[in-house]
């Protein structure tokens, strides 16, 4: 994609939408993927990344759907996508899949979320 992977991985001002409840669960997902990164073989960490991106998307996608973004429907279409993915993986993960985490994490909010920042 075309945004730098932070490293450390960790949520930064550069990432900020202006919600606080979707900082807040931008912040957790960050904290998700690196969980996992650090411990591939954690059971635990891969189904909270998948908790923590299902609690997350649900919310922004109602927060969209309130003010009928025009976005809604493609945004959901790329949430649903990384979910199945991630839904259909399995411990331990491998390098790939942690750059694949990262990366989309990165990619989708600077430059699929930023499209509604101050419309919701």
């Amino acid at each position: 994609m075309g945004e730098k992977i932070p490293e450390p991985y960790v949520w930064d001002e550069s990432f900020k939408v202006f919600y606080e409840n979707l900082d807040d669960e931008h912040r957790m997902l960050f904290k998700a993927v690196f969980t996992l990164a650090d411990d591939k073989t954690s059971v635990a960490a891969l189904r909270n990344l998948v908790e923590v991106a299902t609690y997350h998307f649900t919310d922004e996608e109602v927060m969209m759907q309130k003010k009928n973004d025009s976005n809604y429907p493609s945004h959901k279409k790329v949430h649903d996508e990384f979910l199945s993915n991630i839904k259909g993986l399995k411990a331990p993960v491998d390098d790939k899949t942690i750059h694949y985490a990262k990366d989309w994490l990165v990619n989708h909010i600077k430059g699929i979320d930023f499209k509604y920042k101050g419309h919701l």
